[in-house]
């Protein structure tokens, strides 16, 4: 992997400089509210709207195809259309309208870009499930003017060589795809079949372990887990079962390749990637349910309580 981690450390990034801090600090308070609505308090483990934020967080960003980009074809990618158009209409997107509308009422309490806001809760939901990776955080998006075009977004039933061909596209490779797949550890699924509905499809779906990599390898799936199609094709694929077998038991390993193609899905679509500002400071710590807040912050709250 060249260049540098795409894995935060814990701490924060915000620094004294005024422009940078106004920035990011709105991102601790869309932090605060995101805490409470993704950590179960009682399991101490990621819930239900935290594994939508992470599909979500997919779901928007991989409407996005190289093939469009060089035809000048319209285009999707992390622009935030799910929330903005509501794409959680579309079938493919099916079970994402309770988050959709929670966080469109995040979005109107901070004014915060649909764009930002919807990879911020990704990644937020992420490092909220206890052994998830801390993800760096980019943000100054430019929000869609328009709806994600269609056939974008895998389909459960495709062949491997299909959904491959497809992530490609998107310039994610077969390893970086596998490592992607990997989310499913925390996943969910209540409309694939909705008479196990509910099921989850690994065994510890409140954790993010590397037990979906070696579940999704047996004959049989474990009691009360649903296993997808596609995830079992891909496992067996030629291109894909070798970095699907080096994930099991390397949690490390697994977070490293996660993060780094995870960082490279949040970016699709987004043509200002130079003027993206790093707040990274306002995702909670690595394997915590809260942060401390950058003190850096308060000279803006002193600053707006004192012109009110």
């Amino acid at each position: 992997m060249e260049g540098p981690s795409p894995l935060h450390p814990r701490g924060n990034t915000h620094t004294n400089n005024e422009f940078l801090v106004s920035t990011c600090c709105v991102w601790d308070a869309v932090s605060a509210d995101l805490t409470a609505l993704f950590f179960d308090p009682v399991t101490q483990d990621c819930n239900d709207d935290a594994r939508a934020a992470i599909r979500l967080g997919f779901h928007d960003a991989a409407s996005w195809s190289k093939k469009n980009e060089m035809a000048g074809l319209p285009n999707g990618g992390a622009d935030g259309s799910m929330l903005l158009f509501r794409e959680d209409a579309r079938p493919e997107n099916n079970g994402l309208q309770d988050i959709v509308t929670k966080l469109t009422a995040v979005k109107a309490k901070h004014n915060v870009g649909a764009a930002d806001l919807i990879q911020f809760a990704a990644q937020h939901a992420t490092v909220t499930c206890p052994q998830g990776p801390r993800i760096a955080f980019f943000a100054g998006r430019i929000d869609a003017n328009q709806s994600a075009p269609l056939g974008l977004v895998p389909d459960v039933h495709d062949s491997a060589q299909n959904l491959i061909d497809l992530f490609m596209d998107k310039t994610i490779n077969a390893v970086d795809f596998a490592a992607l797949l990997g989310a499913h550890t925390s996943a969910k699924q209540f409309h694939f079949d909705e008479a196990h509905a509910g099921e989850s499809e690994d065994s510890t779906p409140g954790i993010w372990d590397t037990n979906f990599y070696n579940e999704t390898l047996q004959a049989e799936a474990p009691t009360n887990v649903t296993r997808f199609p596609s995830d079992l094709v891909l496992s067996q694929s030629v291109n894909m079962t070798g970095p699907w077998k080096s994930f099991v038991g390397q949690q490390e390993k697994w977070n490293e390749a996660y993060a780094f193609a995870y960082t490279r899905i949040g970016l699709l679509g987004v043509n200002n990637i130079d003027s993206l500002i790093d707040c990274s400071g306002s995702l909670p710590p690595h394997g915590l349910p809260s942060r401390n807040r950058d003190r850096s912050c308060d000279w803006l709250t002193k600053s707006d309580s004192k012109s009110s």
